[in-house]
Order: C-alpha cells, then sequence, then structure tokens
C-alpha cells in the first residue's frame, strides 16, 4: 500500500501531525510520503480547502480520498486527529467504505475541467452586475442580472452555494443546485434539477466575467461566449468510516440544538 500525504501549508500544526500519520504508517509498514507515484489512496491533512485541493489529484489517479480535519468545517473530511491510530489500522485491514460523490464538467470554448464542487460565473468588475442566459436542456430557464452564479453538485452545496444561500443537499443524491449570487431579477431562488440534464450559460452583456471551478479560474468570456456545464464522466471517490447521517452531520457541524 503506498499513500500519497498532502498537508496545508503555513500550518505548524498540520505539518506536525502530518509526521505523526507518516510514522503511524511506516511503523505499519506502509509507505506514506508526497509523492503521487503509485500511490492507492491520497490522504489531506487540513479543512475542507486542502480536502478540495487533492480531490482532483484522487480522481486523477482513480483512487479514493480520505481527509484528517484540523478544527475548521470540514464537511468533506472524514477522520479527526485524535482518531489517527484507529483510522490506519483501519486503512491498512480494509475495513471501510468507498463513497462515490457526483463530479460536474465545465466546457468554455476547447477547454473542458473537471470538478467536485462547484461551478462559479461571476462578475469581475465589482461595481456593475452581470447579465447571464441560462437554457436547462435546451429551454430557456431564466435571464439572471445577479453577481454570479454558482452550480453545485450536493458536495458542494455546503460551500459557497449554501452561503449565497442555496440549500443543503446530501452528497449522496445526484443532483445540480443552481443558486445566483445577489440577483436583480423576479426569480432569485435556488433550483435543483436532475444531474443528466445539461446547462448552458451564455453571457449576454459586454461586461467581463470570471469562470471558475473549485476555485481555479478557467478563462474569462465576453458577449456571447458560453458555459456548458453537465455532469463529470466519473464520480469522486472518498474513504467513509462510519460516517453519520447526513442530517447527524448538518446538526453537528452547526451545533444545532
Amino acid at each position: 500500500m503506498k499513500v500519497f500525504l498532502h498537508v496545508r501549508t503555513g500550518r505548524p500544526d498540520a505539518s506536525e501531525f502530518a509526521e505523526r500519520l507518516a510514522a503511524e504508517f511506516a511503523a505499519n509498514g506502509v509507505t506514506a510520503d508526497n509523492s503521487r507515484d503509485g500511490a492507492d489512496l491520497v490522504v489531506a491533512v487540513g479543512g475542507d480547502g486542502t480536502m478540495l485541493s487533492v480531490v482532483a489529484v484522487g480522481h486523477d489517479l482513480h483512487v479514493p480520498v480520505l481527509g484528517f480535519t484540523l478544527g475548521t468545517f470540514g464537511f468533506g473530511a472524514a477522520a479527526e486527529p485524535d482518531e489517527m491510530q484507529n483510522v490506519v489500522s483501519r486503512l491498512i485491514s480494509g475495513d471501510y467504505r468507498i463513497a462515490e460523490r457526483m463530479t460536474v464538467a465545465a466546457t468554455v470554448g476547447d477547454q473542458t475541467v473537471t470538478g467536485v464542487n462547484d461551478v462559479v460565473i461571476e462578475k469581475v468588475d465589482s461595481q456593475r452586475l452581470i447579465e447571464l442566459n441560462v437554457d436547462i436542456d435546451g429551454v430557456r430557464f431564466v435571464n439572471y442580472r445577479a453577481d454570479g452564479l454558482i452550480v453545485a453538485t450536493p458536495t458542494g452545496s455546503t460551500a459557497y452555494s449554501f452561503s449565497a444561500g442555496g440549500p443543503l443537499v446530501s452528497p449522496a443524491l445526484d443532483a445540480f443546485v443552481l443558486t445566483p449570487v445577489a440577483a436583480h431579477s423576479l426569480f432569485s431562488r435556488s433550483l435543483v434539477i436532475e444531474p443528466d440534464l445539461e446547462i448552458v450559460v451564455r453571457v449576454s452583456r459586454d461586461r467581463p466575467v470570471k469562470v471558475s471551478i473549485d476555485k481555479t479560474t478557467i478563462g474569462p468570456i465576453g458577449p456571447g461566449d458560453t458555459v456548458i456545464i453537465r455532469k463529470g464522466a466519473r464520480p469522486a471517490r472518498f474513504v467513509e468510516l462510519d460516517p453519520p447521517s447526513f442530517a447527524g452531520q448538518v446538526r453537528h457541524k452547526f451545533r444545532l440544538p
């Protein structure tokens, strides 16, 4: 077994924990380092941002991803640092399950990029709204005047989409969540649709627009340009260790009464 270990930079506590984690793997005859070569598993140490940055690696390598969360939101992480020895033992013995989560693919021009959280189409000029025409499966849905539009997967529904007023959706489901950002339109609610529909977003005014997927910019676009959004060809794979129900996870993260 070979583990690719990715650690959040700039955090001494993450580096210190990663050293202990690598030593625990080594004590059990498993190599865990920062090399992707031959990896059977990707382990991230940090928070949701760290986890997000390595999901693409796991997706490219066709291997599952596990996260250790260090004091942040941790929706995408599956283990706590104080569980380290037990987690390592279970990973080595195969005592876990793999959860597959829907991905999203965005095409801009001749470039297609796949992510696990969301596609964000947003304004560049902080003072001016953008106008976006949104078609779903070839049928006009809405013309937005807004700061932007988020098209999220269920996994991404807990991130920017939620901050913009979108619903939380269980990652066990496959769906798209469309959430406008500060819409100046009659319809400003989120829309949840089935995952097999094609979403086409067209810029309709001469204002700069930025497109990103999982916080990585994939290009500026202008008037008449389109972003085509579809379900990704392959799901992302996550290690799960005795996962709570989604409702239980939400309750824990938000400290609900």
